[in-house]
């Protein structure tokens, strides 16, 4: 009998794609640079082709690609598109020099333009900051190539009329509205997409400064891949030595855990319980203290629609009151100066006025006994180990080990969700690691119970920590969600938090064996429904509810335990 061997499923098939994909880049890392448009480059390329991120788009068609572009700009440094030569380092001093770091809007990285054709981008967060970055630069090095193959004419060299027309539209010192629309219209044919869609990108990339981004990005990326065709100069990714030799290091976690240690020391309170909570830097605080300092601006208004009013930016002035109150209720801001780009609050609960604070403690407690409330920033993906494992280290002052007494951990996230809409909530019971069969099941102290009657949906099950949310494809998520997994959505830290939190209370003992653990999530988009991925934008208010209900929940199980 012959066994018929069955063909390789999408989601098989995408599988592997990530693999190659990572284990290209590490290969990369090691040899310390590449070109993209060399066998290592078109290798990265061409496992991003086969994969095909729902975050891209129509990355593997021949028309560019306008939502995930602006996904990538947003997370890339502005004016990259420009540069030849892509230097990834370690904090190597460019701060102490005269040059001002570009720091891109949704990614908290310090990059450096060096000159006309080099940008330097700091690496402090660990290989999922270097993911991140190369598979978004191989993204434009893609839509570069598309453009380079629809206006180049191989046989003679030359460039078709709508690039000409482009370029020649870009060089002009003045430009009239009429002959900006005719460009757009070139870039639209060029494109392969609608004049209708091209101006609609045109609008959303373009400011007072700079009108004509859009059309100047463009022009750069069909500019360079032309060059690289025409003349031979070839774009080339580095990575530095220094960075390769501190990659894995803990250096910015050590930096950052020392600090933070320092600090507690100095405000005597090393030794106090602590609850650790990681989230934004402004829902705990708004939490314990929004309400009874805006009690007059909002004196009949439910708590929602403060927290609410705060979001909002023109709202400011409300905000630096909340922060006033909680600085004299022993509020105290670290800012990190360590390179990780996480800042910290420090609540010190035995400094909270009576009638300040909108929580109370269960049962009377001494001084020494009212714990210190520690929030941080969100980490982002393998950075959330360094930080941690680093944190959750005694601490060596006056040549005695001291240990930290931590009673819980609460982590708060955005995920994408696979069986819901924007804003729904999902409480995981475990954590899996994708690409790996590494699994981490754990006891949430939180459940779906506790956020009935709220009007969200809620979700209980098992959350995917992926290597990058910007490599997921419908295919893949399809099979987390349908397989016995029972996959309820994908997120970035939590295997890295698990994995911090269980080598320091089970297998070093350097925090307490039963320290509680919380972790929620909020939907922040849903992978699995077109039109609704990151690169669809952002939550707006919708983020509000959800940020402070679990906030809320944080806050009352840790007041009245």
């Amino acid at each position: 009998m012959i066994t018929k061997i069955k063909e390789t499923t999408r989601a098989q098939e995408s599988t592997n794609a990530i693999e190659r994909l990572y284990i290209t880049m590490r290969h990369l890392l090691n040899r310390g640079f590449y070109k993209p448009s060399g066998v290592s480059g078109n290798a990265l390329k061409n496992a991003l082709l086969v994969l095909r991120p729902e975050i891209y788009g129509s990355i593997a068609e021949e028309k560019g690609e306008l939502n995930g572009l602006i996904y990538v700009l947003e997370r890339l440094p502005e004016g990259i598109e420009q540069c030849r030569f892509i230097n990834l380092t370690s904090d190597e001093g460019f701060s102490k020099s005269h040059l001002k770091p570009i720091i891109p809007p949704k990614r908290r990285r310090n990059c450096y333009r060096i000159d006309e054709e080099q940008m330097n981008i700091e690496i402090t967060r660990g290989r999922s900051d270097i993911y991140d970055i190369l598979t978004h630069l191989t993204f434009l090095f893609i839509e570069s190539n598309k453009i380079c193959d629809r206006v180049l004419i191989e046989e003679d060299q030359t460039t078709v009329r709508d690039w000409d027309k482009l370029v020649e539209f870009i060089h002009r010192k003045r430009k009239s509205e009429a002959e900006r629309e005719v460009a757009l219209i070139h870039l639209a044919n060029i494109l392969g997409r609608t004049f209708e869609e091209v101006v609609e990108i045109h609008e959303k990339l373009g400011n007072g400064e700079q009108p004509d981004r859009f059309l100047e990005i463009m022009y750069w990326l069909g500019k360079l891949a032309l060059e690289e065709e025409t003349t031979g100069n070839k774009r080339t990714i580095t990575f530095s030595p220094l960075l390769r030799e501190r990659l894995g290091h803990h250096i910015h976690g050590e930096r950052w855990a020392n600090a933070i240690k320092e600090k507690l020391w100095e405000l005597n309170l090393l030794e106090r319980p602590i609850h650790i909570i990681s989230a934004n830097m402004h829902s705990v605080m708004n939490t314990l203290f929004a309400s009874t300092a805006l009690k007059h601006e909002f004196p009949n208004q439910k708590k929602l629609d403060i927290y609410q009013a705060l979001s909002l930016p023109e709202n400011n002035a409300l905000q630096k009151k909340v922060q006033q109150m909680a600085r004299k209720n022993g509020m105290v801001h670290i800012e990190d100066k360590s390179g990780t780009n996480i800042g910290v609050q420090l609540f010190d609960t035995a400094k909270f006025n009576d009638t300040a604070c909108c929580y109370s403690f269960k049962e009377e407690k001494s001084e020494a006994e009212k714990p210190v409330i520690f929030v941080m920033d969100y980490a982002f993906g393998e950075q959330a180990y360094e930080t941690i494992d680093e944190l959750l280290k005694p601490y060596y002052i006056e040549n005695r080990k001291t240990y930290l007494d931590v009673c819980s951990i609460s982590i708060m996230g955005k995920a994408g969700i696979l069986d819901g809409e924007k804003g729904d909530l999902m409480i995981p019971s475990a954590h899996i690691f994708e690409g790996t069969a590494d699994n981490y099941p754990f006891k949430n102290e939180l459940s779906a119970k506790h956020f009935e009657g709220y009007g969200l949906q809620v979700f209980e099950g098992t959350m995917v920590t992926v290597l990058g949310t910007s490599l997921q494809n419908k295919d893949i998520l399809k099979f987390f969600h349908e397989s016995t997994w029972n996959v309820i959505g994908l997120e970035m830290e939590g295997v890295h938090y698990q994995k911090a939190i269980q080598s320091a209370s089970k297998i070093r003992k350097s925090i307490r064996k039963d320290v509680k653990t919380r972790y929620a999530y909020y939907a922040s988009d849903n992978p699995l429904e077109t039109g609704s991925t990151l690169a669809s934008g952002g939550l707006g208010t919708q983020g509000v509810k959800p940020t402070y209900l679990i906030t809320d929940k944080f806050l009352e199980q840790i007041f009245n335990s």
